[in-house]
């Protein structure tokens, strides 16, 4: 008998408004409770689903977005402030030692990086003891090996001579005359000024004159009579003047006591105001550095003398520093204070006028009354049977089309704005257990109310693959927005999850070859289509290259793989193999070759380099100019998509000998062979969960994990479906995320994620836990909507008839060549 639903590799939604109507339980209650409590229960979902529709919520979704857009606009204009003082003046601890900047992410400098920004510059920090821990802790982003040798109490130097970086030290412990006089000797040296002046200094000053109000007003002039050298230093390079950081009073030596945290924010307050009055065209040239000051708050208490910080909190003031000189000129993805936005390319210009130009035509088209514009019901992506309307639909008019790719416009510029333009904030990823185990329960407890009674109650039925993908993309949204991969068990557990979408992908297009034998262009077309489309749109709009989005690259090769198998000759079917099983040997000699095949690839890295990085072949593979991203995902998971072909046949096989019993309520096997399976598969899950638990580093389990994946995703399908209660019910709340997984996977990198994944966007600041419900909802409708217009498009781009869709695919060719050379055309020249 014909399988009637095999896997499809990207889900797609249904077209329906919202999730299916419960069914009702079945089963008497024991008492009247107990039945008041399950009706309930089932009219609870049915209220929520009957008043919270996915339409009602992409409507709420645009209008957030559109309150969203207007409060960050004007709380830019009017609020003032940008990034680069967000960076120097505002912030949090996420956890120890990890700083966040308000509303922009921080990169972490690492040595050669320093090197490369400061190359033949001179950074000179001037001050007391202070300003002097923050001069080791910035050397030490140059040199690590530096040690504080320094006498103290006198100029201190350092030199990287592979770079020319200066740095230095100067001993200028009050703000007086001889601070200023130094100023203003720089100001006539040309040759002399240092391209980044960090200066500041006050509790000298207290001290000495044991906070009397004369020192302090004294202050506020030597401050102000120095604003003057300190602006005219700004226009030759950058001038940070340093916030003093609060004392631990409670642990001041008697001579440091009159340094009280009131006197640090009265010599503050000064500062500000000097600096803040000596503005120029509305804007001081010199910086207020109180970045430290803010992180110090919280660290003071471990001071070993109450005056001097803790090494991690200068750590913090160096690195916001190294962010604040260097983000603008190396532009690290993940370091976006102080960064200015590049202007849209080419592509991107000719994607914006081509959306505009949609839109135009959609108003020419309503305005001549050409309203036939239908929504096709979306056919299954595996099987590409479309389900025919009970009455003849009128045929699909121009305006459908149009409509489709002026809403992807809309949702592309959204894209834009999220994670190309600076409207809205970015904040760094932070990996604590809570925030990544917290998020599975709340998804579990969803899924498990959510349950319904499976339509089928076949091994893998659509249902339960629909469910498997959703909960699988939950937890790999999770993890990548918890930076979970920092942890390495639950970066091995999530690398299993991939490997497990890659064997769906081997199990569902052998299914469906197998049993249909549609080897024609029009399956193949769709496939791809559905596949590539939001990505190939994203390149074009986000600039990024088409390895960026790895995963769609992956499963594009494979199905090609599978496809090119199968289809070459003799191609082998189910039915040709019923009428004799010896066709059963070539179809395994089939699965043997492409293994060959794969371990040639995999133990020869120089025949993988030379294959993919030919032109235009490499356009697809390379990120960066190289292939080694492409080479180590697809090394890690090669055999994940044999491992499903092979389950497939085998299942099918069985299935067709009818070995199984796949009857609602009955275990798939006898008695005693399920209780078994049942026990060996427990035994090796919890084994495989417990090594991937005591992997030291990622290296060594990436080494293990291409054959023992296989272990777990098998033990996970055999508990699922051998007990027949447990084939008969499937959760519809995962199912409903599994059709739309591919999209979420996509869409998640640039508009729930920020900076390229690298951050988390922020569209409510100041409220992370809102922020991501927000984020969050707005991100699944416009996952759900992309997932629509692909159906669309899909029904126009690729047409049934053969001559027709041959036409589109030379044209789509030579577009795609003009594409590839005005891609190459733009690369910088090495």
């Amino acid at each position: 008998m014909e399988k009637e639903a095999v896997l499809h590799e990207a889900g797609q939604a249904d077209g329906a408004d919202g999730a299916a109507p419960p069914q009702s339980f079945t089963g008497a209650c024991c008492h009247g409770g107990a039945k008041m409590a399950v009706l309930a229960y089932s009219l609870g979902k049915r209220e929520i689903n009957q008043h919270f529709t996915i339409k009602n919520a992409k409507l709420i979704s645009v209008l957030v977005v559109i309150l969203l857009l207007v409060f960050h606009t004007a709380s830019r204009y009017y609020g003032g402030g940008d990034s680069c003082e967000w960076l120097l003046s505002r912030g949090r601890y996420l956890g120890e030692n990890v700083w966040q900047p308000y509303g922009c992410m921080m990169h972490k400098y690492k040595s050669t990086e320093a090197k490369t920004c400061l190359a033949q510059k001179r950074v000179v920090f001037v001050g007391d003891s202070r300003i002097r821990q923050l001069f080791y802790s910035y050397i030490k982003l140059i040199d690590p090996e530096r040690r504080e040798d320094g006498t103290k109490h006198e100029d201190i130097s350092f030199e990287d001579t592979t770079s020319s970086v200066y740095v230095d030290f100067l001993w200028y412990p009050e703000a007086n005359n001889s601070m200023k006089e130094r100023l203003i000797a720089w100001t006539h040296e040309a040759s002399a000024k240092p391209d980044v002046l960090v200066i500041g200094a006050a509790t000298w000053s207290i001290k000495f004159h044991m906070g009397s109000s004369e020192a302090l007003q004294q202050y506020k002039v030597n401050l102000t009579a120095m604003a003057a050298p300190l602006e005219k230093l700004a226009e030759h390079g950058e001038v940070y003047w340093v916030l003093q950081d609060p004392v631990n009073e409670e642990v001041l030596s008697d001579n440091r006591k009159m340094i009280t945290n009131q006197q640090l924010e009265f010599y503050n307050e000064a500062a500000v105001d000097v600096f803040n009055g000596s503005k120029r065209n509305g804007r001081s040239r010199v910086k207020l550095f109180a970045a430290s000051r803010q992180a110090a708050l919280e660290t003071i208490t471990k001071s070993d003398d109450g005056l001097h910080l803790p090494a991690s909190t200068m750590n913090v003031g160096a690195m916001v520093l190294m962010n604040s000189v260097c983000n603008k000129i190396l532009r690290p993805i993940d370091g976006s204070c102080c960064q200015t936005l590049p202007p849209p390319n080419l592509l991107q210009k000719l994607s914006a006028c081509f959306f505009l130009g949609c839109a135009v035509l959609f108003l020419v088209l309503h305005v001549l009354g050409n309203n036939r514009h239908r929504r096709p019901v979306p056919p299954d992506v595996e099987s590409l049977e479309e389900k025919k309307p009970v009455t003849a639909a009128a045929p699909l008019g121009p305006k459908a089309p149009v409509l489709a790719i002026c809403r992807m416009g809309i949702i592309m510029g959204y894209f834009y704005l999220c994670d190309r333009a600076d409207v809205f904030m970015k904040e760094q990823k932070f990996y604590t257990h809570s925030t990544f185990f917290i998020p599975l329960i709340y998804i579990f407890v969803l899924g498990v109310f959510y349950n319904e009674n499976s339509k089928e109650t076949k091994l893998l039925n659509r249902e339960q693959t629909d469910e498997w993908k959703g909960w699988m993309q939950l937890v790999i949204l999770i993890y990548h927005i918890s930076g979970a991969s920092a942890f390495i068990p639950v970066y091995m557990h999530v690398r299993v999850l991939v490997a497990a979408y890659l064997f769906q992908t081997g199990y569902g297009h052998f299914s469906f070859f197998w049993l249909k034998g549609d080897f024609g262009l029009y399956r193949v077309c769709q496939v791809l289509f559905r596949l590539n489309f939001l990505v190939l749109v994203l390149c074009v709009v986000m600039d990024r290259p088409y390895q960026f989005y790895y995963f769609v690259p992956l499963v594009t090769f494979w199905f090609v793989v599978i496809y090119s198998t199968l289809a070459m000759w003799p191609q082998i079917l189910q039915k040709k193999a019923n009428n004799s099983g010896i066709w059963h040997l070539g179809i395994l000699a089939k699965l043997l070759g492409l293994m060959l095949f794969i371990c040639v690839f995999a133990f020869s890295q120089g025949l993988f380099e030379g294959v993919f990085s030919v032109w235009p072949i490499s356009t697809l593979f390379e990120l960066n100019g190289s292939i080694h991203e492409w080479w180590f995902r697809w090394k890690l998971d090669r055999f994940a998509v044999i491992h499903g072909m092979l389950f497939a046949f085998i299942y099918l096989v069985l299935q067709k000998c009818q070995v199984l019993s796949e009857g609602k309520g009955e275990a798939l096997f006898p008695a005693k062979v399920s209780n078994l399976l049942l026990f060996l598969s427990v035994v090796f899950f919890i084994t495989y969960s417990i090594w991937a638990s005591g992997c030291k580093t990622k290296t060594e389990c990436n080494e293990m994990h291409p054959y023992i994946s296989v272990v777990q995703i098998l033990a996970f399908i055999l508990i699922r479906n051998i007990p027949g209660y447990a084939r008969s019910i499937y959760s519809s709340f995962f199912a409903w995320f599994g059709k739309i997984s591919l999209e979420l996977f996509i869409c998640q990198y640039h508009i729930w994620l920020a900076a390229d994944t690298k951050g988390i966007l922020v569209l409510i600041p100041g409220n992370p836990s809102l922020n991501i419900m927000v984020s969050t909802f707005i991100f699944v409708c416009v996952a759900h909507e992309v997932s629509l217009i692909t159906n669309d498009l899909a029904q126009v781009v690729i047409p049934k008839d053969t001559v027709a869709l041959l036409k589109r695919l030379g044209a789509m060719g030579v577009c795609s060549l003009v594409f590839l050379l005005l891609a190459r055309g733009s690369q910088p020249t090495p």
